[in-house]
């Protein structure tokens, strides 16, 4: 986003203002970081494609958090269904899935490209109706406070991450039901599904 920014011959964000607009959409993320009365639409966009460019020239840079692809497999195998939620755009968040093998473990995916973006709760709500899910069948997983702000809108609980954006102590306070510092740990808040006799 820096670098866009820089690109677009604009003052650079910080990085505690970046921190804070991950998971909303691009676009909102842009407009939310430009100063008022430079939101023109050529600007955002301008800021957009050189976040595109830079943002494709470092996906080769991207690794999984210890312990992801492990859990991950573990929650299909108790019988959890999984979806993404993301501020990513579809084409990015395939790319990803892709280049780690992750595509066959999540059954729906909702972007900000596609759907309302993070806070509104389309995303989790959509997702939900395509699973054929209840709101008590349903949790949400994040690390930013938009997470939380969705998953309440949606009127679903939310595990919060502290190895992402936001401090334990802020997803807390925004309504996380718990927050965990390692991957792996979000197992012992998913046991086993019961088979139906």
């Amino acid at each position: 986003m820096q670098q866009a920014f820089a690109l677009a011959g604009l003052d650079e964000p910080t990085d505690e203002a970046v921190s804070a607009i991950i998971g909303l959409s691009l676009h909102s993320a842009v407009v939310a970081l430009l100063e008022k009365g430079k939101a023109e639409e050529s600007v955002v966009e301008q800021i957009c494609a050189g976040y595109r460019d830079a943002y494709r020239a470092s996906e080769q840079e991207i690794h999984l958090f210890t312990g992801v692809r492990e859990t991950l497999e573990e929650l299909r195998c108790r019988g959890y269904w999984m979806g993404v939620v993301t501020g990513k755009s579809h084409s990015g968040l395939l790319r990803v899935l892709a280049s780690f093998e992750l595509s066959d473990l999540f059954l729906v995916l909702r972007t900000a490209d596609c759907t309302h973006s993070k806070p509104h709760p389309a995303m989790v709500l959509e997702c939900m109706q395509e699973m054929g899910v209840e709101a008590a069948e349903t949790i949400v997983v994040g690390d930013a406070l938009f997470d939380v702000q969705m998953a309440q809108a949606a009127g679903v609980p939310c595990i919060g991450v502290s190895f992402g954006v936001a401090e334990s102590s802020d997803l807390i306070n925004a309504g996380a039901k718990v927050v965990v510092d390692d991957f792996t740990t979000l197992l012992d808040y998913f046991p086993p599904l019961q088979s139906s006799p």
